[in-house]
Order: structure tokens, then sequence, then C-alpha cells
């Protein structure tokens, strides 16, 4: 059995796979497409990626591919806790620049889908957290963009002051949302 909760934005989805556990420890099926299909999520991943970040407040993004490259994200995390973030970058949408941020860790053992259109990044709460995530299309530098995390017009709160983020050069000089390619 499979869990799906659809979040406060449209096309974002929080999910909980079953897990059995005995004296011998748990096992779970973390992905199925079939099961996922029979909710009403039909996908295809074609890339995962694994990142390790070794203190807490390792910030990630936000990050996002322009079409015909752009990425459907399933995330989750093995070890560890971090807050996700989606943000709506659909100028057409009733949400656009909208947010919303989920706890997703090893010990809720949940997931978060992230859909194309939205910009992505989370912040590690505790130290050496390890994420998985699917993506739905190969990575294409050329078509690769980021946003600000900390842009004043999305206003994400991170629970972390921005002071006490790690960031990479890329992620600290990304531009604001105002300024950034985003989908049409």
């Amino acid at each position: 059995m499979i869990e799906v909760r659809q979040l406060a934005l449209p096309g974002v989805y929080e999910i909980v796979p079953a897990r059995s556990e005995d004296h011998r420890g748990f096992f779970s099926e973390t992905y199925s497409a079939a099961r996922l299909a029979e909710k009403g999520i039909d996908l295809a991943f074609v890339q995962d990626n694994h990142s390790l970040s070794k203190a807490a407040g390792v910030l990630r993004g936000l990050h996002y591919q322009l079409p015909p490259f752009a990425q459907d994200k399933l995330v989750r995390v093995v070890r560890g806790t971090i807050l996700d973030v989606a943000v709506d970058i659909r100028r057409n949408s009733p949400t656009f620049g909208a947010w919303l941020g989920l706890e997703v860790s090893a010990e809720k053992w949940n997931q978060i889908l992230v859909p194309k259109g939205f910009a992505h990044g989370f912040v590690t709460l505790v130290p050496d957290t390890e994420v998985l995530y699917k993506v739905s299309e190969r990575y294409a530098p050329e078509h690769e963009r980021s946003i600000r995390f900390d842009d004043p017009a999305i206003g994400i709160d991170w629970l972390i002051p921005a002071s006490g983020v790690t960031l990479s050069d890329k992620d600290r000089n990304a531009p604001l949302l105002a300024d950034a390619d985003v989908f049409e």
C-alpha cells in the first residue's frame, strides 16, 4: 500500500510508501510506477540522483530545468531530515510565486513529488543527511536555471536564518524570480 496526499499547490504530493518491519529490520517498496499510476500519477523516471550534505544548514536550490528538459522530481531522504521546498514558476498559474515546504525525513519515510513547472530546493536540518531523488528527464546543463533562495518576493521560511546556510556559489548568485527564465 502507498499513501498519496495532495499538498497545497496543484500537482505537488506527499507520498508515504508502506514499510514492513520485524526483528530483522524492514522492507519497503519505495517506488512503484504501477502503484503510483493507480493513484493517478503516471510518470517515467530516467535518472536517480544522490546527495550527501555533511552539515545542517546546507541549502541546495532553488533549481529547475526549462523545456524540453523540464523535470518532475520524486525526492526522499535515506538518512537525516530536510525541509523540501517547491515554488510554482508557471507564469500563467494562479499560484505563480507561491511556495510550500514539507519536512521529509528517513524517520517519517515520506517523499515529495515536485512536478515540472516548479523550482525545487531543500535545506538540511541535521548533519549527515542523504537525499535520493528520481527525475523524469536527463540533466541538461544548458537548460538548467536557478532562483535565489532568499528572494523576498517569494518569502520562503527555510527554518534556518539566511546567515546560517551553506550555499554553492551558483546558488548564492542566482537571479531573483522577477529576473529568472520561467515556464510560460
